[in-house]
């Protein structure tokens, strides 16, 4: 089991959307994502992507202006 880390700090709507979708694609079944960035709309939407795509959600991590969310393949 690999954890990938997306860096996505500074990109707005869809970056932030576009770069989980291509870390999921590259991922292995229990490997873990963890995107980090700082962008509000982003933090709701990524969530619930994953879930459209049946992804466990394990946690979101608010960091002063930035946040981690890692979902599990």
């Amino acid at each position: 089991m690999a954890e990938i880390h997306v860096d996505v700090r500074g990109e707005t709507c869809p970056v932030p959307l576009v770069e989980m979708r291509k870390a999921v694609k590259k991922a292995q079944p229990g490997d873990v994502i963890a995107i980090t960035g700082d962008n509000a709309a982003s933090k709701k939407e990524i969530p619930m992507a994953a879930e459209a795509l049946s992804l466990a959600v394990l946690g979101i991590e608010d960091n002063d202006k930035t946040w981690t969310i890692k979902i599990q393949r």
